[in-house]
């Protein structure tokens, strides 16, 4: 992040980590987080009435709508739990594991209290087997928290302070039976007080904390090898804050750069009173000496805040949460041309026909499953990408109340890389987690 009140910055490229506190979540944050904390604590105190939780059940999509409730075009519902039946007053981002014994799947749902773990391999009967607590509640942060998976560990960070980075032995979720169980972490990192949000490459054992109150909220990079041993590897802060990052092992077009682990970042640094929206993309073989390829903005800019790769790399996809409000434009999602690293640039524009704010998008094949806040889960077609386009094939709006361009509700996050093919599991914020099955090709690029 970048300097503020109470804040202890790194200055250079591969320095140490600063330990130092900051003096207040509202002296520091960046945009849009204000705006999104007071209407997320909204939502939290809401009480949800008994029948905007329902139905539970399997609902397929019949001419445009399922159960009657919820707004549709090819996805059916397989179920839905809601934040009672989670133990959680706020959902927000969310993982999948499947158990390579088991050969269950699970979602894996953060929220205020902690993070929820959902057996899924029967997706229309879920079952919620236990909580991972919070490592610390602070009441005055944030109460959202992100979570990624390596070697069948799950790895948490939070705004919350001093809640660092809390690792789960998630094969421990086989012992369970009865009523959910009160987990106790295995083990913390304690290489920074808070974060924004985690990524990993589950091909190297590097987690990429970002966000963080280290490395001008750059690139914190841990070593996950051993999950049990999380170890500090090294800290890249040249382009400021960093809201996202996905970190692969390059095997695109470049071919100077093949084999070399990349990390594509959406980079919302800190200047004055303003922000700095760009794609970022660093090169992180080196964990001791990063070297930064490109750094580069785009027009009607907002908040740079997730995107991700195409399955060959050729192109990102790239969200901006604020566009949507300041410029009064549709649901947006950029199509990044990366097949230069070191000369990215924007070949097209998707706006659909919503007006929600746009949240997290990832890949799987040639579709992508965007979570947009208010008008839920939207399937897009990315096979004409090379053409600077895309194409809305199916969605299932969770919040059916409206698609403003607001933080009052819906859905945060969905994963979809289940052992069981075709299933999508969605969190929503005010209604808990829904296990939906589009009914869409996701063959490979």
């Amino acid at each position: 992040m970048t300097a503020g009140a109470g804040i202890l910055l790194v200055a250079v490229l591969g320095a140490a980590p600063s330990a130092a506190h900051d003096g207040g979540f509202h002296e520091v944050q960046p945009p849009p987080m204000e705006m999104q904390q007071k209407e997320f604590e909204a939502v939290a105190a809401a009480d949800a009435e008994e029948d905007s939780n329902a139905p539970r059940g399997f609902a397929p999509c019949i001419r445009g709508m399922a159960a009657d409730t919820y707004p549709c075009d090819g996805v059916d519902m397989l179920s839905h739990l809601t934040l009672d039946d989670l133990g959680l007053s706020f959902a927000n981002d969310m993982w999948g594991w499947t158990d390579p014994a088991t050969k269950k799947d699970y979602a894996l749902v953060g929220g205020t209290e902690g993070t929820a773990f959902v057996d899924i391999s029967d997706p229309k009967r879920p079952r919620h087997v236990g909580t991972l607590p919070a490592h610390v509640l602070d009441e005055n942060r944030p109460f959202w928290r992100d979570i990624k998976v390596h070697d069948d560990h799950a790895f948490i960070v939070s705004e919350q302070i001093p809640h660092g980075m809390q690792v789960f032995d998630l094969t421990r979720l086989r012992d369970t039976t009865g009523e959910p169980a009160t987990f106790d972490e295995d083990a913390h990192y304690d290489g920074i007080d808070r974060a924004h949000n985690v990524a990993v490459n589950e091909d190297t054992g590097f987690a990429y904390v970002v966000g963080s109150d280290t490395c001008e909220g750059g690139l914190h990079m841990v070593d996950i090898t051993a999950p049990a041993s999380p170890s500090f590897a090294g800290c890249f802060a040249g382009h400021g804050y960093i809201h996202d990052t996905q970190c692969v092992i390059y095997e695109g077009p470049d071919a100077k750069y093949r084999g070399n682990e990349i990390c594509f970042n959406s980079n919302a640094h800190r200047v004055g009173d303003g922000i700095e929206n760009r794609l970022s993309i660093v090169d992180v073989t080196e964990k001791d000496a990063p070297v930064a390829l490109a750094r580069e903005d785009y027009a009607e800019d907002g908040y740079s805040h997730q995107g991700s790769l195409t399955a060959d790399q050729r192109y990102f996809l790239h969200g901006d949460e604020l566009d949507e409000v300041d410029h009064g434009v549709n649901t947006r999602t950029r199509i990044w041309d990366v097949r230069d690293l070191t000369a990215p640039d924007v070949n097209g524009t998707f706006d659909n026909e919503t007006t929600s704010i746009d949240h997290n998008i990832y890949t799987e094949g040639s579709v992508a499953y965007a979570s947009n806040y208010t008008s839920g889960l939207r399937v897009y077609d990315t096979s004409e990408v090379a053409s600077g386009e895309l194409s809305e094939v199916a969605f299932f709006d969770v919040y059916p109340e409206n698609d403003n361009a607001t933080f009052e509700g819906g859905t945060w996050s969905n994963y979809s890389h289940f052992r069981q093919k075709g299933i999508v599991a969605v969190s929503t914020m005010d209604r808990g987690l829904f296990v939906l099955q589009p009914r869409v090709s996701r063959s490979a690029n």
